[in-house]
């Protein structure tokens, strides 16, 4: 159970939904030092000053910070830019001649910044490595290194990075999270923070739009995880089962997702690209084809055209389970599998060739196959075309 300074801090961080955790540092404790105070992050700066950090100036942003024991110090959060210096120390306590939270005994412990307004922050120092990890475990968050953050979905977002309104994003989501949530809705919710965060996501090509939507479910996904599975990991286990068990769950949540994520993705550019389509449908011999185009119905429609039907096999990998294709769809001569595999060898593509399987690859990873089998290779963007095409006409 978190202490209840813990708890107090949790309940602070969650009520204004942003914060900066920082491990204290030597630096940061030493009392002999004339600006002492505490090291601030400069890639977090929005969430504790006005002022961006500029090289060859400085400036100072006032603020007042209330502390767990009542004190409330009249602080400034300091820029320093000119010169060597390139850094941020919220300071203001050489007038305050017993600081309790400057002091060697609090090297390790960790600083929860909280920002009410711009010029007004609750402090929180957390010492036992117990609270350390359990408020970590509650906010979902792993403060790599020496300091991590929350950011509110209230922060400006014309201010911020593409990467930082997409930390932003995943950390909000991720926030309340105390199970894993169904993997269609980690992917609607990393395709929602991509079109929010990403300026030019929805006028980029298909082959583009493949990459980013399969890379950011994935960092999203190792937000949630985290968040999710840091009350277990941390604990100490009672039997090498218990922790077998574990572990087991959480690789078997892990090749679920995986097992999904393409396939939602590559349903959502299909629908976006106005491509009727049937997902799993049971065709013939009891077969599941991942995607029918247009459809089960016209599949089983020996008077609807063989050349207009398309079946799409999705495959993370395919390299040495690609011949599993050939048993699906009996009735559509060419195989398509659209997979993220980077890479496979001429002999494998020749074979696969000889089979009537076409390989669909995303446009980045063309470079990974060989030179003289490239232009046998499909990108996302081509495939729609082509299909699209056969439709039409």
């Amino acid at each position: 159970m978190p202490s209840l300074l813990c708890s107090q801090a949790i309940e602070c961080v969650l009520a204004h939904k942003s914060a900066l955790l920082k491990f204290v540092s030597p630096n940061d404790a030493s009392k002999n030092s004339h600006q002492k105070g505490f090291y601030l992050p400069r890639e977090a700066w929005r969430l504790f000053t006005p002022f961006a950090p500029t090289k060859h100036i400085n400036n100072d942003h006032e603020v007042h910070v209330h502390w767990p024991d009542g004190t409330i110090t009249n602080s400034t959060v300091k820029w320093y830019g000119v010169g060597t210096r390139s850094e941020y120390r919220l300071t203001g306590f050489n007038r305050i001649a017993h600081f309790p939270y400057i002091d060697e005994a609090k090297i390790g412990s960790l600083l929860v910044l909280v920002p009410e307004t711009t010029d007004k922050f609750f402090a929180h120092i957390i010492d036992a490595d117990e609270d350390v990890e359990d408020i970590q475990a509650a906010l979902g968050i792993e403060i790599l290194e020496k300091w991590g953050a929350v950011y509110s979905s209230a922060a400006p977002q014309n201010s911020e990075t593409p990467d930082e309104c997409l930390t932003r994003a995943f950390a909000d989501f991720a926030l309340t999270l105390s199970q894993f949530p169904p993997t269609l809705c980690v992917a609607v919710a990393a395709r929602q923070a991509l079109i929010a965060c990403a300026k030019n996501f929805l006028a980029a090509p298909s082959d583009e739009k493949l990459r980013a939507l399969v890379d950011a479910e994935y960092s999203l996904f190792k937000v949630i995880e985290r968040k999710v599975w840091a009350a277990t990991i941390s604990k100490q286990f009672s039997s090498v089962e218990a922790f077998v068990n574990a572990a087991s769950s959480i690789v078997n949540t892990r090749k679920s997702r995986a097992g999904h994520s393409l396939e939602h993705h590559v349903e959502y550019l299909l629908s976006e690209a106005g491509i009727p389509f049937d997902r799993q449908a049971i065709v013939g011999g009891g077969s599941k084809p991942d995607i029918l185009i247009p459809g089960a119905r016209q599949y089983n429609d020996d008077a609807f055209p063989r050349d207009k039907v398309f079946f799409v096999a999705l495959k993370r990998t395919c390299k040495d389970r690609w011949s599993q294709v050939l048993r699906e769809a009996p009735r559509v001569n060419t195989k398509h599998i659209l997979t993220m595999q980077e890479g496979l060898s001429e002999s494998q593509i020749n074979q696969m060739t000889g089979d009537n399987v076409q390989l669909i690859v995303p446009q980045s990873l063309h470079h990974h196959y060989p030179s003289s089998k490239k232009s046998s290779l499909l990108n996302v963007g081509q495939f729609i075309d082509r299909v699209k095409n056969k439709l039409g006409s």
